[in-house]
């Protein structure tokens, strides 16, 4: 049995792997969920969705390196 997009959301969003939301979304999208806008659009779950990413987003050493003044 396949995992929902939903699931698969929250999966994601615990394994900082994503920043944010939009990042999510693109992801999600490319795994080849359907409805990701439509299913991810109301604010409570979004919000929620948001949080974990924003607890849980570890960028990589190469991202982290990028983004260091000059």
């Amino acid at each position: 049995m396949s995992v929902s997009t939903i699931e698969r959301a929250y999966q994601l969003a615990r394994s900082g792997q994503v920043p944010d939301v939009p990042a999510l979304k693109r992801r999600l999208n490319a795994e080849g969920c359907r409805a990701v806008d439509a299913l991810l659009a109301p604010r409570h779950l979004s919000g929620h969705l948001s949080a974990i990413c924003a607890a849980a987003y570890k960028p990589s050493a190469a991202t982290a390196d990028q983004h260091e003044p000059a």
